[in-house]
């Protein structure tokens, strides 16, 4: 499939079209598939992917490390307490001045920021295309407030290698319960990018969890676009019929920033029966279990689900080094 996304940004995966979606998966398998073959480790030979970091990780930072060093080329991580960035607390560097210095150092520039290092929803997409607008260099998103684009192609790839073709299959977006206050991102991510390759989407979650109504609008048309079926229900156990994936996953209440972290944990503690278990996993099609880590065990699902031999989280994040291989040779070699 040919495609041309040589210095392409990375923000959301639908800003890409679904041609260059799957031309990025189809080479993350050959990637994967041929992860040592010396054909490949010099496509970005002599080049910078330089790592923003205002959150940190585990998954994040190694996988792209990796994915630089086998692609010829090396990741170099930044902490953005040590950059000098002005912000509304300290003086420094504007936004402008930094993408167009980093440009001139990098060939292409990672940036994760997630909900605890913004005022308010949307502060840290906007960041990233402010950014994007200013730099000379692809713009990647390694995890943000409203999506998770390498996470979506890392999902995708693990479920095309463990149900096969996922058209028309279904696919369970479910809740679930744990102290951690965590983002939209990852799962945003899910219900967008599957639902425009053709999957049905099944959303669960306690009454009030709503996601962004933009978001949830963009999915709805999609899934119509695609021929397939969306669908909103609060309803924990009838929403486990008949689904061909289940991915649960904590997310926080549409009012945190107005509410504050500590009564955000006091709202998710009223549905703490909501858990991802084997019972309610025998209520599926045969799913898999996928979840983008780190799992909140015993609370977001029981330790059963995510060790059984059906479930596909290490595969995942396994994936996200070769996504990421296929995203950076695309857009920087």
């Amino acid at each position: 499939m040919a495609v041309n996304l040589k210095g392409r940004d990375l923000i959301c995966t639908q800003d890409w079209s679904i041609e260059e979606l799957e031309a990025t998966l189809d080479l993350a398998v050959k990637l994967k598939a041929e992860r040592y073959s010396d054909e490949h480790a010099q496509i970005i030979k002599h080049q910078t992917f330089m790592m923003m970091f205002y959150n940190s990780s585990l998954r994040t930072r190694q996988s792209f490390e990796a994915a630089a060093t086998e692609l010829g080329g090396h990741a170099q991580f930044l902490e953005t307490k040590t950059l000098r960035l002005k912000s509304k607390t300290q003086r420094g560097e504007i936004l402008k001045d930094t993408a167009n210095v980093m440009s001139r150092y990098a060939e292409g520039i990672g940036i994760r920021i997630l909900e605890d290092s913004v005022e308010g929803y949307g502060d840290g997409d906007k960041f990233l295309r402010d950014f994007a607008d200013f730099a000379d260099v692809p713009i990647i998103s390694m995890a943000h407030d409203k999506f998770h684009p390498c996470q979506g192609l890392a999902d995708v790839m693990g479920m095309r290698e463990n149900v096969g073709d996922t058209r028309g299959k279904t696919l369970l977006q479910v809740w679930g319960y744990s102290p951690m206050v965590r983002s939209w991102s990852s799962v945003q991510e899910s219900i967008i990018i599957n639902s425009r390759l053709g999957m049905n989407v099944r959303m669960a979650y306690p009454e009030g969890f709503d996601l962004d109504p933009e978001v949830i609008e963009t999915t709805k048309a999609n899934c119509a676009a695609a021929g397939t079926s969306f669908e909103i229900t609060h309803d924990q156990e009838a929403a486990y019929d008949g689904a061909d994936v289940v991915y649960s996953r904590h997310w926080m209440h549409p009012k945190r920033y107005e509410l504050g972290r500590e009564e955000d944990q006091r709202l998710s503690a009223e549905h703490q029966d909501w858990r991802a278990t084997m019972e309610r996993m025998s209520r599926t099609n045969d799913a898999v279990y996928i979840h983008p880590m780190p799992i909140d065990r015993e609370n977001e699902a029981d330790d059963a689900v995510c060790d059984m031999e059906r479930s596909i989280i290490y595969d995942v994040a396994e994936n996200r080094l070769h996504a990421q291989k296929a995203i950076m040779a695309l857009t920087m070699g």
